[in-house]
């Protein structure tokens, strides 16, 4: 079980953590011994990891705001009609992460173009999968955070893709010592009992 040696682990096992449950939601609250935050959400019937969101730090000691790594952006509610207007024009392409029992998924909007168009590929030095297209139009690095926290390289082989109402669906096969830390974490936080007052930053997230 190589991931028990891994410093992301152990970092989890360190970690401050707090738990609500939201009918069929568990949420994790985490505060890592290097002052760092973070939140994931679980759901308890298929134990799959539906979001992780990590605390930034403010500006100038400010509060911080949340930047999901997997799950759906979390949006940001503005006054400011003038920078509610600088928003990205709603036909870029937008890219959002998800997570499977048995795949970590990327879907990346508003990309009209064929499947064929599409270039895929992994790459180990950079510790990411590249995706570009032949007419040029699109270009993008894939962070991959769960394997370079395990040290695991990147295969070809567990890429796949796909194309349906202009929406690139992008999947990666989890290795397996991926898969076995998940299910051996999902056990370690049934550990972690859930509070009654639902802390702040846990209920906005």
């Amino acid at each position: 079980m190589i991931y028990k040696n891994a410093a992301w682990y152990k970092s989890l096992l360190n970690a401050e953590k707090s738990c609500i449950k939201d009918n069929k939601i568990k949420k994790i609250h985490y505060k890592f011994e290097d002052g760092r935050e973070m939140v994931e959400e679980y759901n308890i019937d298929t134990q799959v990891l539906l979001r992780r969101s990590w605390k930034l730090k403010g500006k100038l000691g400010g509060e911080g705001k949340w930047q999901a790594e997997i799950g759906d952006p979390i949006p940001e509610v503005s006054a400011n009609v003038e920078v509610a207007d600088l928003t990205e024009c709603k036909d870029q392409p937008i890219l959002t992460r998800r997570n499977t029992r048995v795949n970590l998924e990327w879907r990346i909007r508003n990309l009209p173009y064929p499947i064929d168009t599409y270039s895929i590929k992994v790459d180990n030095d950079n510790k990411c999968i590249i995706v570009s297209t032949t007419n040029k139009k699109y270009y993008k690095k894939l962070e991959v955070p769960e394997l370079q926290r395990l040290n695991l390289q990147l295969q070809q082989a567990n890429v796949q893709s796909s194309h349906n109402f202009n929406t690139l669906i992008i999947s990666y096969k989890k290795p397996q010592p991926l898969l076995d830390m998940e299910k051996e974490w999902f056990e370690e936080l049934k550990k972690v009992k859930p509070i009654k007052d639902i802390p702040s930053e846990c209920n906005t997230q």
